[in-house]
């Protein structure tokens, strides 16, 4: 089965960034982001080997979320000009490796990469794997089809989650992740959920009724049952807070309409050439580049 690697740009490098020293090339530049973004892709192609592989980035401009909600991520602090710069300049980066990447204004970086699973999801005999540290991409996992794989610890482990893994963590499939979120919120993107409903709750309802849409159907009907006499509180609270509910879900539900067009043929992945090595070189990667040098075959035992 041939493999398609799709890569959250912008979350290996800011993963990359905090996890790393701050390097500088030759001419006082940062690269420590780029640095810890080179050794993962050589990483990749040491232990991969995907047959084709793209890469998704976040733009600038205000993304349709933020267009609903004003709020969305507006507790997360500015990035230093240092990472900026390197986000910038990761494009070359990943023109060099020869990764076609993608990026449209008013989408986030998980909403291409929806798009793209849903362009070549239905492809016979290829396996997507998506490689990010945004775990709300793991609504997109399917079966052992598509996986996700997010870094642990640093940018050196990995945890790989298919559905069944998604399922011991979350005590859900991989579809409900978003109805969960309606009801818990999300702190890091400031996402409100239902106020007092934790993943305990959460988890007991939607293992009761699936989704949003079922359990406020049931409850308007007032056909709950299995559920003791003190949750009636419990589901005033939901009635009280059905459109925040619905809201949050919206939110977090990547949007897979983006249209990309691009063939599995145009994401080929390419041996390594000596512009790669020139460019490492530009920004003083030389133990990157006699890693590459040392090897016969560099595509394929790069060691680390």
């Amino acid at each position: 089965m041939k493999t398609l690697l799709l890569i959250d740009a912008n979350s290996l490098i800011h993963r990359s960034f905090h996890a790393l020293p701050p390097f500088t090339s030759p001419k006082g530049e940062p690269t420590g982001a780029l640095y810890g973004l080179a050794n993962i892709l050589l990483k990749i192609i040491k232990e991969k080997k995907p047959d084709y592989w793209a890469a998704a980035f976040d733009r600038p401009e205000p993304t349709f979320r933020e267009e609903l909600f004003k709020a969305y991520k507006i507790q997360r602090p500015k990035a230093p000009e240092e990472l900026v710069s390197q986000i910038i300049r990761a494009h070359e980066l990943l023109e060099k490796f020869g990764i076609k990447f993608f990026e449209q204004p008013g989408f986030e970086a998980d909403d291409l990469i929806a798009s793209l699973v849903k362009c070549f999801k239905k492809e016979k005999n290829l396996k997507i794997i998506i490689l990010t540290g945004d775990l709300d991409i793991l609504q997109l996992v399917t079966g052992d089809k598509i996986i996700v794989e997010t870094p642990k610890k640093g940018v050196s482990e990995m945890v790989v989650y298919n559905e069944k893994a998604v399922q011991e963590r979350y005590a859900l499939n991989p579809e409900q992740l978003p109805d969960y979120k309606g009801l818990v919120g999300d702190p890091s993107d400031n996402i409100p959920g239902v106020l007092g409903i934790g993943p305990k709750t959460a988890g007991r309802l939607l293992g009761e009724f699936y989704n949003l849409e079922n359990l406020y159907q049931e409850l308007k009907a007032q056909k709950l049952k299995g559920f003791p006499k003190k949750d009636q509180n419990l589901f005033q609270k939901l009635l009280d807070y059905e459109k925040q509910a619905f809201f949050s879900k919206k939110l977090v539900l990547l949007n897979h309409v983006i249209k990309i067009s691009v063939s599995l043929e145009e994401l080929k992945r390419q041996d390594l050439n000596s512009a790669l090595l020139d460019y490492f070189s530009q920004l003083g990667f030389q133990s990157l580049v006699s890693r590459i040098s040392n090897q016969q075959s560099p595509q394929i035992s790069i060691p680390f």
